[in-house]
């Protein structure tokens, strides 16, 4: 038997602690310390942060640290402040003042590019935090959940009912109603939700229930344009019966007048727990199926399915950001292009082009996003920029004539940052500078380690903040190559 002794936790999976936060970890994680006979065991705590006394579960157990979920904060810190909207699993950080919240990401983005990017100079750097012209209010999509299974605010407990609204935390099968402003989207529609709630309710049809995978009403999907005041609403059902239709339209339409400028329904049979379906249906019941949104002066058009940034404003000096690197020096660089590599739809290649004198190429797999991004373009009455369906890694064997004229790479890739094979793809393009934007420093941080052994050096960093009162945080970062560096690149 003893050949075969298991290592001793010193938690067990599920066990609730009573902690004490004393520190802060990116990514929201708040740190605790528990003394043990071996000496302080650390304990992260998912979206507490230091000040607060929690009840929290663990979910794993390491034999130094243990992670845990957050059940309950039992004490607030010091500094919270009084919250005047409804508080949500979603926004961890209603209560904290923003300038605690700047610091908190600061402070934990920048050591992630020590620890991770091994950028040893970043305090030099690194040229600033940019806020969010917006504090409240500043969603542009919002998607509300069905459940059969209610988690009661007042008492805390699970009960049988029909909710619509987030998912309470730490659980994927309750919902908490919303019954007022959550304070991040639009205060009209959340302060009215319950209406909509009560409608669905009047109509005898069940809510869906997570865990025996069955119902009718699913998710409720609200997009707005913040430049139009206009909105956009899917209702997402499985195909159990017949939606009245008319019905909803009125609610709808009764609810939240002219500013509606399309309503749709979606079916949806799958059995897990999102809102597109793998195979499903959706239909215009009224109305449009887009809305517009303005920014820097360009429309641009969007779905119910269409990725766009989340915070329309901040977006602005996010992308403010990127053209004041893309465009920098460009002057001197007459027979130079741009590449907005991995374009989707072209948001940031047409903003660089209305500002640039210089050729801009926006390159992407997909060819649906670039028959977006050209159609997007021609409306925009944009010239100078040219979209192509193309794999990175071939994009220069299928176009010679790029072949050394591009001088500027733009990057935005998803959270889970660039894979390497990808890289080296971006390497291949011979760039002089790449301008790297991320929605997850920790994943920009791993690449600038693989991007320094291709010879591209970190040249300057700024911190946007697209999600107030979350801990996510943008970056936009200008790497530059190495003068001299001969890169040995693999396939």
């Amino acid at each position: 038997m003893g050949g075969h002794r298991r290592v001793k936790r010193t938690f067990h999976k599920g066990q609730v602690l009573r902690l004490t936060i004393e520190d802060m970890a990116f990514g929201g994680k708040g740190i605790a310390r528990v003394e043990t006979e071996k000496g302080p065991f650390v304990v992260f705590v998912q979206n507490a942060f230091p000040g607060q006394t929690v009840d929290a579960q663990v979910a794993k157990c390491k034999s130094r640290h243990a992670e845990c979920r957050l059940l309950k904060v039992v004490e607030q810190a010091p500094f919270e402040v009084e919250l005047p909207h409804q508080p949500i699993p979603g926004a961890p950080y209603a209560t904290v003042p923003m300038d605690v919240q700047h610091e908190w990401k600061e402070r934990t983005a920048l050591d992630l590019y020590r620890k991770i990017g091994g950028v040893e100079d970043i305090d030099t750097l690194y040229q600033g935090f940019v806020p969010s012209p917006l504090s409240w209010h500043y969603r542009n999509k919002m998607e509300y959940s069905f459940s059969e299974i209610r988690h009661d605010l007042d008492t805390d407990e699970k009960v049988d009912d029909f909710g619509l609204g987030f998912k309470h935390r730490g659980t994927w099968w309750a919902v908490e109603n919303l019954d007022a402003d959550s304070g991040l989207f639009d205060d009209v529609v959340e302060s009215t939700l319950h209406d909509v709630r009560a409608w669905c309710e009047s109509t005898g049809l069940p809510a869906w229930h997570p865990p025996k995978r069955e119902g009718f009403f699913r998710f409720l999907v609200v997009r707005k344009s913040h430049a139009h005041d206009a909105l956009l609403v899917n209702l997402v059902t499985t195909s159990d019966a017949p939606l009245d239709v008319d019905g909803f339209v009125a609610c709808i339409r009764g609810l939240w007048g002219d500013r509606v400028k399309g309503i749709l329904h979606t079916i949806n049979d799958d059995k897990g727990e999102r809102v597109e379906a793998r195979e499903g249906k959706s239909r215009v019941i009224w109305g449009e199926s887009t809305v517009t949104e303005v920014l820097h002066g360009l429309s641009f058009g969007i779905s119910m399915g269409s990725f766009f940034q989340t915070n329309p404003t901040s977006a602005e000096r996010l992308y403010a950001e990127v053209l004041a690197l893309a465009l920098e020096g460009v002057e001197t660089r007459p027979d130079s292009v741009i590449m907005d590599l991995f374009c989707g739809t072209g948001t940031i290649g047409q903003l660089v082009a209305k500002h640039a004198k210089t050729p801009v190429v926006g390159v992407d797999i997909v060819p649906s996003a670039i028959q977006d991004a050209k159609d997007a373009a021609k409306r925009n009455g944009l010239t100078g920029v040219d979209f192509v369906a193309a794999d990175a890694g071939k994009f220069l064997l299928e176009h010679p004539e790029y072949q050394g004229k591009i001088h500027t790479v733009i990057l935005d890739p998803p959270r889970a940052g660039i894979s390497p094979k990808t890289l080296r793809k971006v390497m291949r393009l011979g760039a002089e500078r790449l301008v790297y934007v991320s929605c997850n420093p920790a994943t920009q941080a791993r690449d600038l380690v693989a991007l320094r052994e291709q010879g591209y050096a970190l040249k300057s960093l700024k911190l946007v903040d697209q999600f107030p009162h979350t801990a996510h945080v943008e970056a936009v970062a200008l790497i530059e190559k190495i003068p001299g560096f001969q890169p040995t690149l693999q396939s």
